[in-house]
């Protein structure tokens, strides 16, 4: 017989106790160890795709590249790097509702269309249901899309071998069990020998394949870290829940850029492409308002324009408090303390709120001197133009540093009818023969009060 052995483990980071524990020593979470039982034996399904490949020299593997499999949406296939690559996994997380099923539909209609094989395994809808949720999008797959509502690891690995398709899509991780590990679906254990035995199969078989992962409260991808360890690409569907765009990012990419993102439009026939992104963020754009700025971020090698709202009152209790959604916290208090220090605003007693409209994640430090603009409009109640476009790094001296790309971000404030643009000082000697063809006025600047008072 079997020994079965017993451990305790966390289902946030996958650590493992010999007894139960409150709260974890590794990732701080409270009540989050759970009983397992495991077994020395190995997995049959294991055995079933060990792979027999013989070591070869690195000079004599061929080097010829491969042609990937283009889906026929543009936003996804620019994210993955100019298409799927044959034998890649590739993970899509977000939070519940946000379109991970609809997109997975989307994928496999337009791959068969194409004529590849494409097997969908649901295993949180039957196939009746999934087969109404292709009518309600309006969907029109191919005849080799296959689908079947399975969870069982063993019998997917049977219709895998069966079929040999091209593409298999799983959906989702957390509901697929193996059924020689006694825990139940969705665990640390269950979801990490799944996942790892789906990936070994995938790159035996050069078959690829999209694993649709849940993610926690915390917005982190549920199960264990390996899990984005393993696979080749992690995407993550962001935006609110209440709003109907979705922006589909790259976290990790072995086979392309990670700074690239998709834009998407939710509506009754799924997820639609948004070919200009920068017109859709600034459409509801108050013309008359204060403390709002457009800057220009890049993502990627696409330049977006987004709306920096900064709102500024006087606080009503003896602590100020500092809200930012869309820029780091951090990165609002060091720009706030320049105003104070360098500029001599009195922001001590002031409430600030900063918010980048569309539900947009900022990094890029262009926009830094957009958000210094935001907030002393607010705070002094002044409308800004609203032809007016502003770049730039703020350094702690307030100094405003030079920002990469600045041709790109210009000719997309162009295209959107933009008349003035200030941007570094830097960058206009560095980029001084491209910025003379463009069709709109430069303003350079060296600090952050040469900029104020320019504007």
């Amino acid at each position: 017989m079997v020994k079965l052995k017993t451990v305790f483990v966390c289902q946030n980071c996958g650590a493992q106790s010999a007894k139960w524990v409150g709260k974890c020593a590794s990732c701080g979470g409270w009540n989050t160890y759970v009983e397992e039982s495991f077994s020395d034996s190995p997995l049959a399904s294991r055995e079933a795709v060990v792979n027999r490949e013989e070591p070869v020299l690195l000079s004599q593997i061929d080097t010829s590249p491969q042609e990937r499999l283009k889906i026929g949406i543009n936003e996804l296939d620019r994210v993955l790097g100019g298409g799927i690559v044959p034998g890649s996994v590739i993970l899509i997380g977000g939070d519940p509702g946000i379109g991970k099923s609809t997109l997975s539909l989307q994928i496999s209609s337009l791959l068969s269309q194409s004529g590849h094989k494409v097997l969908y395994i649901s295993g949180e809808e039957s196939v009746a249901q999934t087969k109404l949720r292709a009518q309600r999008l309006e969907t029109k797959p191919g005849e080799n899309l296959y689908l079947v509502n399975q969870i069982d690891l063993n019998l997917i690995i049977e219709y895998i071998h069966k079929l040999s398709p091209e593409v298999v899509i799983i959906d989702s991780i957390q509901v697929v069990y193996q059924p020689e590990i006694s825990s139940s679906p969705g665990s640390v254990s269950q979801v990490r020998e799944c996942a790892g035995i789906l990936t070994h199969l995938a790159k035996s078989s050069n078959i690829a394949l999209f694993i649709i992962g849940h993610v926690t409260k915390e917005g982190a991808l549920a199960g264990p870290r390996v899990l984005e360890h393993i696979v080749d690409t992690v995407l993550y569907f962001e935006g609110e829940r209440y709003s109907v765009y979705r922006i589909l990012r790259a976290t990790k990419n072995r086979f392309g850029s990670t700074n690239e993102i998709g834009v998407f439009e939710m509506s009754s026939f799924g997820l639609m492409e948004v070919n200009n992104p920068s017109e859709i963020f600034l459409s509801e754009r108050a013309k008359q308002s204060s403390g709002s700025v457009v800057v220009s971020i890049l993502e990627g090698t696409r330049p977006l324009l987004v709306e920096i709202q900064a709102l500024v009152s006087k606080s009503s209790f003896g602590l100020a408090r500092r809200r930012s959604q869309g820029i780091d916290y951090n990165r609002l208090s060091l720009l706030v303390a320049v105003l104070e220090k360098k500029i001599g605003f009195n922001l001590a007693d002031k409430d600030i709120f900063v918010n980048v409209a569309g539900g947009v994640k900022v990094v890029d430090p262009a926009a830094d001197l957009g958000t210094v603009v935001a907030v002393a409009s607010a705070l002094q109640d002044k409308v800004l133009p609203s032809d007016l476009v502003v770049l730039g790094e703020v350094g702690l001296g307030s100094e405003v540093r030079s920002i990469s790309q600045i041709s790109l971000r210009i000719n997309e404030a162009q295209k959107l009818g933009f008349k003035r643009c200030i941007i570094p000082k830097n960058n206009l000697k560095s980029k001084q023969a491209i910025l003379k063809e463009a069709k709109i006025e430069i303003v350079p600047v060296e600090t952050v009060k040469q900029a104020w008072e320019a504007i």
